[in-house]
């Protein structure tokens, strides 16, 4: 057939160019001839003079990496002559660009290999190409990237949009290929060059690219066979074949499937119009950023970039000089930058960027192979006098004697980009930019008018700790002299193929299945030249393609990989304002009125309902202070209210806002849904504990469900406890063997005997497990007999009573959270959130309520070191809190450390509205955080007892898995 043929003459020719461009990067010279050929271009002939010249085998390569970007690929003849000398010299920089895809190979011992090896030749001496093509088709697209994004210097933007061409598994979208032309035009006519002989020769899209085309079949058995097909096969062959036959048609071109089929799969040539799928904006992430922008220009200009089109060379270089580097617009920049690059956890293996080594649990955003050879070529492109920004050209000195360390910490801080401060800037403080500056910058060059000091305000205009790098930190190497792998970093850097999230492994192997400490899991793009990934089959909240500010539509990921079933949301007015005395409050404010937190959400105030204190009290008022809501008496006689939620009296859940007839007394858990039995006679009647943060009365909260009663049970593994400590596959299979459920997760030893335990949501479990499977921390052993009181005066309370597990923590300042008893070392996050946005959610998404454990399950996919784990609840003042544990037994300095800095990476995401989180449903109905953390970390690791028994337990229970991810 006709596609079949050109797809082999396209495969051949993008070999050829695949090849070309390894050969860029491989090559090297041995003869004069080779710089002579270089005669009109004196940079080139300059640097193969001095690859000719150098005795140093380290040097040799890294003038191997720079070649590139002095001797421009149309120089086929140079380039043919360097490739053909200079054998057995190891062609490779330190900063090889193959390291990132080792974890795509298949055999351990090519793995293994792959991350010893320092080319792509050692590789082939243990890999076969025949097994791992999924490893050597990221390697050449590395390689290919490498060479064609080296072309934009210092330019941000333009490298970011040549890298995501290089990004992805399939065919680059033509939108993507457009914004390079249109943004990188002025900056490289060579990057343009480079990357149309990339992407005019690439093949196919992947096959579920391609998913879209199965809904255009009118026959539904068709679509089915269609999704089967495009997710199980890979070659044209078999995908054709399979089609034919599923579908009982032959591809003509008239019919709608092989109609979307083959211009889904022809190249991208120019000329060639490909229909994509319903857009979704070119970039929901980053349009959602634009709202944050402080000026209608930046507004405008961000809405052009990133909604249904690219805008024109002129909107990219306007947006890049007007606001790239603006101080007012740094919120905006700042959740940019977390769209293109996340803050994650841990940083090491760079072979340049040595001092940023050895850092489990500080955040970076950009710490790879490719940040790092980055940082080696600025400073080679500094060496020559000048440092290229958008706007300016700062000249300086001989870098290679003024100051080198100092600047070599700069360039490393600039590509890793480390997140310091919460802010998650990447700016260097003002006053290291002044005093390199003033030590090292050429000062009688300097642009007319600027100094040192007026170059730093326009660069790094702060000091604020909060919101810059301090270079003094990345001055010396880690205090943490070798890696201890106390905490371990599974998805960083990214193990899993281009079109698939990377979540860590916390439910354990089953014997028989490769055990990986991460899974990857198929995702969908939040628009057509996005790289930003959600998890497949998870509701996404994205701004209206149009841009319109305050416009929202929801979405599903679907199997096809793309955002299904969009339904438009009411715009929300965000120029509305709130009145708090005699002043106004903009939309997404927070502020303190008393001791309650409060912000100011289109036009309503959403506050905390903490009870407080005024200065004016008499000691009367502050002995008899509680704390409790509405200042309730410290009295433990439970209510359980129609919400699921247990309130330690009747007081309180009044205070709270529930009716007389919305609440009962005793506590929830020991309420039986099931009786008397709600379900009919052909269905089971199951518990289904929940505390629900929706409003009950619209969309209940009901605490049981009704199940058929299923002959044959499915095999899924899910394992479950019954109330005689009996393991069952699933919950299935409990109740089909007439069993009570007693938690979720496999049988525990340790909990066998049963003994109750009060856990901080002030419900009393039978066991540790029962706690645990409900994403529950244990407070205290026993029955729940007390309510933390939150007063400062008020020291005779029923909590003296209670004994606390021990805490043993040398330098560990515990927290204790609302309503609790005991102290723990733990961060912690008092979460305020808007109970309309979670109502609007219900109501125009499936109608059921959303729960607590709903917004636990979403956080903790977000929690990167599997040494922390995520418990929480509803406070009794109506927050949710969440608490970032570590699980070991005995966990180090080190790993509480590690939750402390998780606990202030989700605070941050949060009260900064950031898409990493505001992309998801129900999270963006987050509003405002306080974290609070229990640990500052000492320059001594030390290994430290904490809660004992506690945190035995935890690790127990999440290798078992009490809950899926």
């Amino acid at each position: 057939m006709r596609w079949r043929t050109e797809m082999a003459l396209v495969t051949a020719l993008r070999l050829v160019v695949v090849a070309a461009g390894a050969a860029l990067v491989w090559g090297a010279a041995d003869t004069s001839s080779c710089c002579y050929l270089a005669k009109d271009n004196l940079m080139c002939r300059d640097v193969c003079e001095q690859v000719l010249t150098t005795k140093s085998e380290s040097r040799l390569k890294h003038l191997l990496q720079r070649a590139p970007e002095y001797c421009p690929e149309s120089m086929v003849e140079v380039w043919g002559c360097m490739n053909s000398s200079l054998p057995g010299i190891p062609k490779k920089s330190d900063g090889w660009v193959g390291l990132g895809c080792c974890e795509l190979a298949i055999v351990v011992d090519c793995r293994r290999a792959c991350k010893q090896a320092s080319s792509k030749n050692e590789i082939l001496k243990i890999c076969r190409r025949e097994y791992e093509n999924a490893l050597f088709s990221c390697i050449n697209r590395n390689e290919m990237g490498s060479v064609c994004c080296s072309y934009a210097g210092r330019h941000t933007n333009c490298r970011e949009y040549c890298q995501a061409i290089f990004r992805t598994d399939s065919s680059p979208g033509p939108s993507q290929i457009k914004a390079v032309e249109n943004y990188c035009a002025s900056v490289s006519p060579q990057l343009i060059h480079c990357v149309n002989n990339y992407t005019q020769s690439y093949p196919m899209r992947n096959p579920i690219d391609s998913l879209y085309c199965c809904e255009r079949a009118e026959d539904y058995a068709c679509q089915t066979a269609c999704k089967r097909i495009l997710m199980s096969m890979k070659t044209e062959l078999e995908i054709v074949d399979g089609l034919i036959d599923g579908c009982k048609t032959m591809p003509l071109p008239q019919d709608p499937l092989w109609q979307c089929f083959l211009e889904s799969s022809r190249s991208i040539h120019p000329g060639i119009t490909v229909h994509p799928p319903p857009s979704t904006g070119l970039d929901g992430a980053k349009l959602h950023c634009c709202s944050k922008a402080n000026s209608s220009t930046c507004r405008d200009l961000c809405t052009k970039l990133y909604s249904t089109s690219w805008g024109n060379t002129q909107s990219w270089q306007e947006f890049d000089h007007v606001c790239e580097y603006n101080p007012v617009e740094a919120s905006m920049m700042t959740c940019l930058a977390d769209v293109r690059e996340p803050c994650q956890l841990g940083c090491k293996n760079l072979t340049y960027c040595t001092n940023f080594n050895n850092r489990p649990t500080e955040l970076f955003r950009s710490c790879n192979a490719q940040s790092d050879q980055g940082a080696m070529n600025d400073m080679k492109l500094w060496e020559k006098g000048s440092i290229k920004m958008p706007f300016m050209n700062i000249p300086v000195l001989d870098i290679k004697k003024c100051q080198p360390e100092l600047w070599k910490a700069i360039a490393c801080s600039l590509q890793i980009k480390p997140c310091h401060s919460k802010s998650r800037g990447s700016i260097i403080c003002k006053s290291d930019c002044i005093e390199i500056l003033k030590k090292c910058g050429d000062q009688n060059k300097f642009p007319e008018g600027h100094t040192a000091g007026s170059i730093c305000e326009l660069l790094s205009p702060t000091d604020d700790i909060e919101n810059c790098i301090p270079l003094d930190t990345y001055l010396n190497s880690s205090p943490i002299d070798t890696i201890v792998e106390e905490v371990t970093h599974p998805c960083n850097p990214n193990p899993c193929p281009t079109n698939q999230l990377c979540e860590v492994n916390r439910r354990g192997c089953q014997s028989g299945e490769p055990c990986l400490p991460y899974f990857c899991i198929q995702g969908c793009k939040l628009g057509e030249a996005s790289d930003f990934l959600v998890r497949q089959g998870t509701l996404i909240q994205v701004p209206s393609s149009t841009g319109e500010v305050g416009c929202y539509k929801i979405c599903t990921c679907g199997q096809s990989g793309l955002l299904e079933n969009c339904m438009e949301m009411h715009c929300v007015d965000l120029q509305k304002t709130c009145v708090v005395g005699s002043q106004r409050k903009s939309h997404g404010t927070s502020f303190n009125i008393g001791c309650n937190v409060c912000s100011c959400v289109a036009g309503n105030l959403i506050c905390s309902i903490h009870q407080c204190l005024n200065e004016h009290s008499s000691e009367d008022e502050r002995r008899m202070f509680t704390g409790l809501p509405c200042n309730c008496a410290d009295q433990f006689v439970p209510v359980c209210g129609h919400n699921g939620r247990t309130y330690p009296s009747a007081c309180v859940a009044r205070c709270v806002g529930l009716l007389d007839n919305q609440f009962e007394f005793g506590l929830c858990i020991s309420k039986d849904p099931c009786s008397p039995n709600p379900c009919s006679r052909t269905q089971r009647c199951v518990p289904k504990r929940q505390v629900c943060l929706t409003s009950f009365e619209k969309f209940g909260c009901s605490q049981h469900e009704c199940v058929p009663r299923q002959l044959i049970c499915e095999q899924t593994h899910e394992p479950v406890c019954d109330t005689e400590n009996m393991e069952h596959i699933n919950i299935c299979t409990l109740y089909q063997r007439g069993k009570m459920l007693a938690y979720k997760g496999s049988c525990q030893l340790f909990c066998k005997t049963v003994e109750p335990v009060c856990g901080h949501n002030g419900e009393t479990y039978s066991n540790v497990c029962a706690a645990y499977s409900d994403r529950v921390a244990v407070d205290y052993y026993g029955q729940c007999q007390a309510v933390g009181v939150l007063s400062d005066y008020n020291f005779n309370t029923e909590c003296a009573s209670v004994k606390c597990p021990p805490l043993v923590a040398k330098g560990c300042k515990p927290v204790t959270s609302p309503g609790s008893c005991c102290p723990l070392c733990a961060g912690m996050l008092k979460i305020l959130f808007d109970k309309d946005k979670l109502d609007t959610f219900a109501k125009v998404t499936n109608k059921k309520p959303i729960t607590i454990l709903d917004i636990l399950q979403k956080i903790r996919l977000h929690i990167s070191v599997p040494q922390c784990d995520v418990f929480g609840y509803l406070s009794i003042e109506t927050e949710i809190v969440i608490l970032i544990i570590p699980v070991d037994k005995h966990p180090k300095a080190l790993q509480i450390e590690a939750c402390n800095k998780e606990a202030e990476k989700i605070d941050s995401l949060i009260n900064s509205d950031s898409p990493t989180l505001a992309s998801h449903v129900p999270l963006s109905a987050l509003i405002t955080s306080q974290v609070q953390i229990s640990l500052k970390l000492s320059s001594s690791i030390q290994t430290i007892p904490l809660l004992p028994l506690l945190l035995f337990c935890l690790l127990i229970i999440l290798s078992e898995a009490l809950l899926s991810t």
